[in-house]
């Protein structure tokens, strides 16, 4: 081969890439560079990625639409982090002559996150820690006990039925719900399947959502299911920005309508310095780190780089689409 391929690896925040896989056996075909820094607009992506003949992109922070694609002459093969992507245009890929590959994505690290954000809510731990450092009242809330407690969760998939499974082990009575879950799955993992989202709304102290984000569960929680949750409940969101209204969560937020939230993921992303989420009461949110771990991210990574190897080899693995 002549002249070595350019690949741009984006959103590389944590400069995690290059210690996440051993790119050298690359050296001398493939050229990889990270950029550290969010493209905010599809002018800035195509300019930044004309020269690159690969892209590697983690989870769906970047849209890869037909507009796109048909600025990128040189791209020849996209990486995706996971094996589904809602924001690639598989058609205008193929069309434009891209190839596009996954990797695997462990459910593990987001089913965790859920119960790092469950129990802050629930035991108020970032502001009882904001307090004890910043010489405020000594024991200023009283925590809400999980034990006999209700968990709702909408969705039992992968990471729904991990999620379930902790909340047995905590003593929580665990209710289910999706639009296809049968009585047999929720059998299965060990908890009752709820009749309806609205019963499941209305009983549960604490609601997570783990469903996959299309056209039935796109602001599938408005503000009538909101006001369907108790005035103690919590709702928590490691899944899609999307399936949860955010101005109707802001506003039940504001007003003292439901006890809280835990969010991980936004409409925008990385969340802009003026946006209302960053300043809303009841809100404990983290910058998506629902799939960041040491673990997803070497997986990620070392199977982008496997990835490269076999297309170079002309024979793609884990092709998407």
């Amino acid at each position: 081969m002549g002249t070595a391929l350019r690949c741009a690896v984006l959103d590389d925040y944590q400069r995690a890439a290059a210690a996440g896989a051993d790119w050298s056996v690359l050296e001398g075909r493939v050229e990889a560079v990270s950029f550290t820094e969010h493209f905010g607009t599809e002018d800035e992506l195509a300019a930044a990625l004309a020269d690159f003949d690969i892209v590697v992109t983690l989870r769906e922070r970047v849209a890869f639409p037909a507009s796109l694609l048909t600025r990128l002459p040189r791209l020849r093969l996209l990486i995706a982090s996971g094996m589904r992507n809602s924001v690639i245009d598989y058609e205008a890929a193929r069309a434009a002559g891209v190839t596009v590959c996954g990797t695997e994505s462990s459910s593990t690290p987001p089913t965790e996150l859920t119960w790092a954000l469950l129990l802050g809510l629930a035991r108020q731990l970032v502001p009882e820690s904001t307090a004890l450092r910043e010489g405020g009242p000594w024991q200023g809330s009283v925590g809400t006990d999980l034990a006999g407690r209700t968990l709702g969760l909408l969705g039992l998939g992968k990471i729904g039925a991990k999620v379930a499974r902790v909340g047995l082990a905590f003593g929580m009575d665990v209710l289910a719900w999706s639009q296809h879950l049968t009585p047999a799955r929720a059998e299965e993992v060990g908890v009752r399947l709820a009749a309806s989202k609205e019963e499941l709304l209305a009983r549960a102290d604490f609601v997570s959502v783990h469903l996959a984000l299309g056209p039935r569960t796109r602001g599938l929680i408005g503000a009538r299911e909101l006001a369907l949750m108790r005035p103690g409940a919590y709702l928590v969101n490691t899944s899609r920005a999307a399936i949860v209204d955010q101005e109707a969560l802001l506003a039940a937020l504001r007003e003292g309508r439901i006890a809280g939230a835990g969010v991980d993921v936004f409409d925008q992303e990385p969340l802009p310095a003026a946006h209302p989420m960053r300043t809303a009461p009841r809100l404990l949110a983290t910058p998506h780190l629902g799939y960041v771990s040491r673990a997803n991210y070497a997986t990620y990574y070392s199977q982008a780089v496997e990835d490269i190897q076999a297309f170079l080899a002309g024979a793609p693995i884990r092709v998407l689409g």
